[in-house]
């Protein structure tokens, strides 16, 4: 039973709340959303179930792009590489996918989806692995759950692919990076093929919908005039971090990431302070003038054009841009011993250990 269908018009805002939801990453929505429009625009619309709807016995599988986000920008996919891994993958396992998964609200990765499912008619299942985006293939609620990465199909547009398989989901990160920066630091991937009782232990729910009402009240805010900040820190239990204008920022493309730290000084309400974003991919920790952290991953930290109100990625961040920052509390599996483990700041190489962002905002 169809819980609801997105058309190519939609995926407008599909785009614009993955992009928010990605917290800085997930890679660039634009190239994902003109996948999936093309698509549906072919195929016809995209189904989104629920995954109670799907059998125990039932193949599910989720599809994405790996590498970093600064690459996909001027390396542009083919097009037909994720359904290609998914295809290999059947092969491989020996029998037909059932529905798909998107493996992050974020980004390319909640867009890309899409253009997969309805050019092979496929469900896709409103959920996914993280509730935002996280930079490395482990680092996902599918991991805490017990279920494997592998068997692993990875291909690139030139047309090479590979299976991986691996003794363990932090293997299956290694490896397949190696394998993307090979292909030229970014891939297309369909992994952690998982039948539908594991499917429903591990999928963070309802994210897709949510992806959806974020992009439309995005559309609706800016339609209005307005910055969307304000309504989307109502919405969804928000923190506003600060407001400032970009005068630097590092960023440099290595083993398969894009890492830096951009430093910005506070405008507005906030003149007079300077802060600082680091990155891998995602934003993982804010900063003020002092060093301290005004949220640190795995809670998100979401950016905002201060004046247009779209949502800024890593790649775009650039001298001068004004940005809102948001931060919003994870998903609180996240926060337990074994998520902070996978995804806390310490994985990072921070010292800063994790304090949830209510508390941190409660000490400013």
């Amino acid at each position: 039973m169809t819980k609801y269908t997105v058309s190519a018009d939609e995926m407008e805002q599909i785009a614009l709340g993955g992009a928010f939801l990605g917290t800085g990453g997930g890679g660039d929505p634009h190239i994902g959303k003109l996948m999936a429009q093309a698509a549906i625009a072919e195929h016809g619309p995209v189904r989104v179930i629920d995954a109670e709807e799907v059998a125990n016995d039932a193949l599910c599988v989720p599809v994405c792009m790996m590498g970093a986000p600064t690459v996909m920008v001027e390396k542009l996919p083919r097009g037909d590489e994720a359904r290609e891994a998914l295809a290999q993958l059947e092969t491989f396992l020996g029998r037909k996918a059932d529905a798909l998964i998107c493996i992050e609200a974020g980004g390319l990765n909640s867009t890309i989806p899409f253009a997969v499912a309805s050019a092979t008619g496929l469900p896709l299942l409103d959920g996914d692995g993280m509730g935002r985006a996280f930079p490395e293939l482990q680092m996902v609620s599918f991991t805490m759950h017990g279920i494997a990465a592998t068997p692993m199909v990875i291909a690139d547009e030139k047309g090479n692919s590979s299976v991986i398989n691996a003794i363990s989901n932090q293997w299956t990160e290694r490896l397949a990076r190696a394998q993307t920066v090979q292909m030229g630091g970014a891939a297309l991937v369909a992994l952690y093929p998982m039948d539908g009782a594991a499917m429903k232990k591990g999928l963070l729910r309802n994210t897709l919908s949510l992806v959806k009402e974020i992009g439309e009240t995005i559309a609706a805010e800016r339609k209005a005039h307005r910055n969307p900040a304000d309504a989307l820190i109502a919405r969804l239990d928000g923190r506003r971090l600060f407001t400032g204008r970009v005068v630097d920022i590092e960023r440099r493309t290595t083993g398969g990431f894009a890492r830096g730290k951009a430093t910005l000084k506070g405008i507005d309400a906030d003149a007079g302070r300077s802060f600082a974003l680091e990155f891998q991919n995602e934003f993982l920790i804010a900063r003020d003038e002092t060093g301290a952290a005004l949220a640190t991953t795995p809670d998100l930290i979401c950016a905002l054009d201060a004046d247009g109100g779209l949502p800024i990625t890593t790649e775009q961040l650039r001298y001068g841009l004004g940005v809102s920052v948001i931060g919003l509390p994870c998903d609180p599996q996240w926060r337990t011993q074994a998520g902070l483990d996978l995804v806390g700041p310490g994985y990072f190489g921070y010292e800063q250990g994790f304090v949830p962002i209510e508390r941190l905002r409660e000490a400013v």
